[in-house]
């Protein structure tokens, strides 16, 4: 299938909803469950969507539409949310996303003026060329990855629990 950047935009703009919807108001064991040692849970994952909003996607295409390919531009640490040590409730920490989100998609409609932007071109400091269609492919990618994520590690909490019926649970697999 084609990239639709109308498309992309809706998922973009439902991930912060949805997430919001899915997670507000749960207790502490839902939202901080995990697969074991080294992997995150809800309240991390959102944590690392946030520092997307705020150093990946768009500081990524205002570098590519600016630099093109004669820079690489700068990695980004996908684990430094997990430095942060603030214990900002699950809540507040959604609004923030869903704040950044709307920004950021604003920022993207505002950056990409004809659909000859998507084919432009950067570079990227592990891939090398990579094209605005893609970052964005990814980008929505990355947020249907996450939400998965989280709903997998969620239903692991009651693997043990669904007795003989993990058979018939694919996500339990």
């Amino acid at each position: 299938m084609e990239f639709n950047m109308n498309e992309a935009i809706d998922v973009l703009e439902r991930t912060p909803k949805t997430l919001e919807h899915f997670l507000s108001g749960l207790s502490d064991g839902w939202v901080h469950c995990n697969e074991g040692e080294s992997t995150w849970n809800a309240y991390e994952v959102i944590g690392h969507l946030i520092d997307g909003e705020k150093n990946n996607w768009i500081p990524r295409l205002e570098h590519i539409l600016m630099e093109g390919e004669s820079n690489p531009f700068p990695p980004f640490d996908r684990y430094a949310h997990l430095n942060d040590t603030a214990k900002v409730p699950i809540k507040d920490r959604l609004l923030e996303f869903k704040r950044l989100r709307s920004i950021n998609v604003q920022k993207l409609m505002d950056l990409i003026e004809s659909i000859d932007d998507l084919d432009r071109t950067g570079s990227h400091p592990a891939f090398g060329v990579v094209k605005v269609r893609e970052l964005i492919s990814t980008w929505v990618v990355h947020d249907l990855t996450h939400i998965s994520q989280i709903v997998r590690v969620m239903a692991k909490r009651y693997g043990v629990d669904v007795g003989p019926w993990k058979e018939y649970l694919s996500i339990l697999k």
